[in-house]
């Protein structure tokens, strides 16, 4: 197959390779998505509660759908793809994979579930979240944000995950509160809503302004700005190779408009046997 030939041929010769991974990435773990047609939460479209005027309106039903996205997490497990991004996060494995680089590859998630994170093992380095994470909270009062894999997050979210049982609205007091110098603000998600800027973009950007190198993994790149960040490195004289089961607009069987190189299919597969990585060596 030619484009393996020369997919492995830049990763042999990547000095700053970058990843960046959408929902594809975490869709063999089982973890739904809420964007689009049928993004639905108790009859509710899910992304008019990602917003921070809805929280201001209701935080215990912006609360209850994070909650509930929380806990199917929890409950799922990091799959094969998480754990060849965790691998390469660390030296010895990015090294065999990328002999030229300088350092271990950047990896920039859009996702918010929290299983690249726990797919890391000692020494790993984490990736960058760029839309926040489900399992970090911010405090609305004192601005303190902090990790948190509590289930529940709060006692009084008890039960509303569970979508069979109609919905039961929970007191304001009994949402999730800060503990930080007896401060007692109500927290929130810390994770980036609809209207409000990415925290990490220009840490994000400069990393994409130095990658001769990136793996696109599981998105179709329809949404900005990460959207543009495989043009970007084009641009420059780098290289894209792209990982999903569909294509955007104008791809074919190896390519996919903006990238150099396309393998179609589940991420899980397609990328280990790329990368010329076997499960059993993971």
């Amino acid at each position: 197959m030619a484009q393996l030939s020369t997919f492995r041929q830049a990763l042999s010769q990547s000095r700053r390779p970058l990843i960046l991974a959408g929902a594809g990435l975490s869709a063999a773990s089982g973890i739904p998505t809420f964007r689009g047609a049928g993004g639905l939460w108790r009859s509710h479209d899910a992304m008019s509660l990602a917003t921070p005027q809805a929280f201001r309106a209701d935080p215990a039903r912006v609360w209850a759908f994070y909650h509930y996205r929380r806990e199917v997490c929890l409950k799922a497990k990091p799959n094969g793809a998480h754990d060849v991004v965790a691998r390469l996060s660390g030296r010895e494995r990015a090294k065999e994979v990328f002999p030229s680089a300088v350092d271990v590859p950047t990896f920039v998630t859009q996702n918010v579930d929290g299983l690249s994170i726990r797919a890391l093992e000692e020494g790993e380095k984490a990736p960058i979240e760029m839309h926040g994470s489900l399992f970090r909270t911010r405090c609305t009062s004192c601005g303190t944000e902090k990790p948190n894999f509590n289930s529940p997050v709060s006692a009084g979210l008890v039960g509303t995950e569970d979508l069979s049982k109609e919905y039961r609205a929970v007191p304001l007091e009994d949402l999730p509160r800060c503990q930080e110098r007896s401060c007692g603000g109500l927290l929130r998600p810390a994770v980036v809503w609809f209207g409000e800027s990415i925290p990490e973009l220009s840490r994000i950007s400069q990393h994409v302004q130095r990658a001769d190198l990136v793996l696109v993994l599981g998105t179709s790149s329809t949404v900005y700005p990460a959207a543009g960040f495989a043009s970007e490195v084009r641009s420059r004289g780098g290289k894209a190779a792209v990982f999903n089961l569909e294509g955007t607009l104008g791809s074919s069987e190896e390519s996919d408009g903006d990238s150099d190189w396309f393998f179609r299919g589940p991420v899980e597969e397609m990328l280990p046997w790329a990368l010329g990585i076997k499960s059993s060596s993971l």
